[in-house]
């Protein structure tokens, strides 16, 4: 079955480029434009996609609003975030309301068809080199107390958060702690519903907004909760 793609950009010119590099993917297809935000939100409803690929600045309703009514309607909807400037702040408040991730729109083309299907799997698009630079830069302007749920995370699961912040894939927390993915899978899933958290993405941005671990290193500020 396809991954089915709405594009939301407000040039044409955009889209169709988007829509000619997609069309020779056979497990991915455009099934509709927008030009606007507003667009975008009645697409969505009307269609249904998979992945909603959209621009974060647009005229009217922009994309950061627009992923806001998306995520309102949908809590499932995957919006992956287009961007010419990694470092904005738009793209880190999209990030913080839901967004799965973001892409460049001048990346190579094999990382948006990555993304598409990371996205498209129900998971978050985290690249320790990009998203946690973008994340770390805006989360230092205020300090977000802490959940009172952390405290019911256990080690192993302290472990697996601070792995996750670090950008790191299931396979590689598990090589690194020793033990298999299907299990770091576990610890995510259970370290995501303790913190009523939709996804990495959003763990990270809550890690770095209340001081959990140092944004300038791997040096962690864990709390003595929890236990193994």
């Amino acid at each position: 079955m396809s991954v089915r793609v709405v594009v939301a950009d407000d040039q044409a010119m955009v889209r169709a480029g988007f829509r000619m590099l997609l069309a020779d993917q056979a497990d991915i297809e455009v099934v509709g434009e927008a030009s606007t935000g507003a667009e975008a939100v009645s697409l969505v409803k009307r269609l249904r996609p998979d992945v909603v690929l959209m621009d974060i600045r647009m005229p009217g309703l922009d994309g950061l609003a627009a992923t806001r009514q998306i995520l309102a309607d949908d809590p499932d909807a995957r919006v992956l975030i287009l961007t010419t400037f990694d470092l904005d702040e738009y793209v880190y408040d999209a990030l913080r309301i839901g967004a799965s991730g973001f892409v460049l729109k001048d990346d190579p083309v094999e990382q948006l068809l990555a993304a598409i299907r990371v996205v498209s799997n129900g998971e978050a698009l985290l690249s320790p080199s990009v998203t946690r630079r973008v994340i770390a830069a805006f989360s230092r302007q205020t300090r977000a107390p802490r959940p009172p749920a952390l405290a019911d995370l256990t080690t192993r699961e302290w472990d697996v958060l601070r792995g996750i912040c670090k950008g790191q894939s299931n396979a590689e927390i598990g090589a690194e702690l020793w033990i298999g993915e299907t299990t770091v899978k576990t610890h995510v899933t259970h370290i995501l519903a303790k913190l009523g958290l939709r996804d990495r993405v959003q763990a990270v941005v809550m890690a770095y907004e209340t001081g959990l671990f140092d944004a300038d290193s791997d040096a962690e500020r864990e709390p003595r909760w929890g236990s193994s």
